[in-house]
């Protein structure tokens, strides 16, 4: 079966009593133009999105008939879970992940990333409040930023950053 688009999100779109059959996928997967996996009950299935990134998240649905409906389901991994207590120290965590160049996640006040043992020592020896958990990676931040800005534009992310710094 190849699937080149999504049809929706099951938390919210009406699938009735179908049966759910779930795609499991890693969270470094959900970004991925091509895959091949197959779904819980043993269904083989391609994903093929050649013209944009797919940003799968979970409970996407990518097939439904009658009776049956498949959704993917991001599997849970080890994480660093990091709650800051304060926009600075966020900043100064950011910056660090950011030198790692690790991918970063956010979930209700928290910030995210996968296990890295180096990484989880280095922020405790820091004195970062962090801890590991199993969790789902998902929300991903976008940390790239264009540094082309215009003459006398403040908008920009560093120059909020920068404001936001001085201001405490």
């Amino acid at each position: 079966m190849v699937i080149q688009k999504k049809l929706g999100n099951i938390f919210s779109t009406f699938v009735g009593d179908r049966y759910t059959d779930k795609l499991q996928v890693e969270w470094f997967e959900t970004n991925r133009r091509i895959l091949h996996k197959k779904t819980n009950s043993d269904i083989a299935v391609t994903i093929k999105f050649l013209q944009e990134n797919p940003n799968l998240k979970d409970g996407d649905i990518l097939w439904m008939d009658e009776k049956n409906v498949i959704v993917i389901e991001i599997k849970t991994c080890r994480c660093i879970v990091i709650t800051p207590d304060c926009m600075l120290s966020a900043f100064s965590i950011c910056y660090e992940i950011g030198n790692k160049h690790l991918p970063l996640f956010y979930h209700e006040n928290e910030l995210l990333i996968a296990f890295e043992e180096p990484f989880y020592n280095l922020l405790l020896a820091s004195g970062y409040p962090v801890k590991v958990e199993e969790r789902k990676l998902e929300n991903a931040l976008k940390t790239s930023v264009s540094p082309h800005v215009q003459a006398g534009d403040n908008s920009g992310l560093f120059n909020k950053i920068l404001r936001l710094t001085n201001s405490q």
